[in-house]
């Protein structure tokens, strides 16, 4: 009973989630810190309410609607958004983009007409039954050179 749960917990995916919750609730006190401390006043520096919008609020039939506390937390969401996009989400596309190993393009293939084994397009011979292909339909009529 206690071999099949630890062979659960060690197994590689579930510690490498576990990292990534950790690291990522790390990450997230960083990035609120980040906008809280800089953007949000830059924030209420252009709108005239320095700070914090939670106190603003307005009522109808005597129901209040703290609408600022919503204020609040959807400014907070799109710059932390912002944040992560532009801090994080491009730099490593970018970067992935420029270690990812370049794709070779396939190379086009017939058959050859003798023996129906598949050879490049670009081939004057077979190398299956060494028949002579250059002219044939599908091949060239003289020899690619590839320089």
């Amino acid at each position: 009973m206690f071999k099949g749960f630890r062979s659960f917990l060690l197994r590689g995916n579930v510690v490498d989630l576990a990292v990534g919750i950790v690291i990522g609730a790390a990450f997230t006190a960083v990035v609120t810190g980040f906008v809280t401390a800089f953007l949000t006043p830059l924030i209420g520096v252009a709108s005239g309410v320095v700070g914090d919008y939670s106190k603003e609020a307005f009522s109808v039939a005597g129901t209040t609607f703290p609408y600022g506390a919503f204020l609040n937390a959807l400014i907070s969401f799109v710059l932390v958004a912002a944040v992560i996009y532009f801090a994080v989400v491009l730099p490593v596309g970018r970067l992935q983009a420029r270690f990812e190993p370049v794709k070779d393009t396939p190379v086009a293939k017939s058959d050859c007409p003798d023996c129906l084994s598949t050879v490049p397009a670009a081939a004057v011979r077979c190398a299956h039954c060494t028949s002579d292909l250059a002219g044939r339909p599908g091949f060239p009529s003289q020899p690619v050179r590839v320089h």
